[in-house]
């Protein structure tokens, strides 16, 4: 499973969530001399660092151009499912467009890791961890190993991160696997996340991705200083509007102990910009069945 070098840089600026640079990379590629499935490869990631800016309509625009491969028309439906939060025949759509892509496309793995990532977004955990379950790219393992997270085993995880270091120990996914694993098993180990972040931060530079992750680390060692420390300098080296940000940011808020004038506008934040997110959605069933228990100890006027 030895990877190429010609798309080393771009697999990782990707990765690492460095979107921007990654499409840098693959332009400055494109007139690169290299096989047709490496050439398919650049063009894959391309879409999928303009997916992660929000640029959907692009990937749809490129799944639906003339001779477009099953890999970018999965990608595309994936876009489709992206931007229709609040159209449920669409997302079922998209979904059903993908299952077909993939019983025609049996051995693509672009195609089996797209439909795995739409998957799960729609909640079907267990067709999602048949698409990659087999582990035949990295990407595959590295999905399976997050969606054994999910399911809370730990014991099945660190099988796929120990797949993943006899693929490539140094790959970026190994690294960033240790770190998930390292967060999810507890207080314990979240200083090893901590130490593979700071490496990777030095080697290629702080992302959004890296550095909420670096929070979430440090949160779990209880260092919620440190944690806002990240934070604070996602907002301020980039956008710090993404939604892992503001979640991040509340709940180290709330452990820090500060009131409602600080968490109050970063929730109303969340709820205007990304209402349909797990975070949101979970928050307004708590306050939902809180409203419902009040009403019953209402003093009457």
């Amino acid at each position: 499973m030895a990877e190429p070098d010609d798309l080393y840089t771009l697999r990782a600026q990707f990765w690492m969530g460095h979107y921007n640079l990654c499409l840098d990379e693959a332009k400055a590629i494109a007139r690169r001399p290299m096989s047709p499935n490496l050439k398919l490869e650049r063009e894959e990631f391309l879409q999928r660092a303009a997916m992660a800016l929000g640029q959907f309509d692009k990937v749809v625009s490129a799944a639906s151009a003339p001779g477009a491969s099953a890999s970018i028309k999965a990608l595309g439906c994936r876009a489709t499912y992206e931007t229709s939060s609040d159209d449920e025949g669409a997302k079922q759509q998209a979904i059903d467009e993908l299952k077909t892509l993939l019983a025609d496309n049996e051995d693509s793995p672009s195609v089996q890791l797209t439909a795995s990532h739409v998957f799960l977004q729609a909640g079907m955990t267990r067709e999602a961890l048949q698409c990659v379950h087999l582990g035949s790219t990295l990407e595959h393992i590295s999905v399976c190993l997050q969606i054994y997270l999910k399911m809370d085993r730990l014991d099945l995880a660190a099988e796929q991160l120990s797949l993943l270091k006899q693929a490539d120990e140094d790959s970026v996914l190994a690294q960033l696997g240790s770190v998930y694993l390292a967060i999810a098993t507890g207080s314990s180990t979240a200083a090893d996340a901590v130490h593979h972040l700071s490496s990777l931060s030095e080697q290629y530079g702080p992302s959004p991705l890296l550095l909420n992750l670096s929070a979430t680390s440090h949160m779990v060692c209880g260092n919620f200083e440190k944690a806002e420390e990240a934070l604070d300098e996602c907002r301020s080296e980039f956008t710090g509007e993404d939604v892992d940000t503001l979640v991040n940011t509340v709940v180290c808020y709330q452990h820090m102990g500060k009131g409602l004038a600080a968490i109050s506008p970063i929730l109303a934040k969340l709820k205007t910009s990304y209402p349909n997110h797990t975070f949101c959605q979970g928050l307004e069933r708590v306050e939902g069945a809180f409203e419902r228990e009040a009403l019953k100890y209402k003093v009457a006027a």
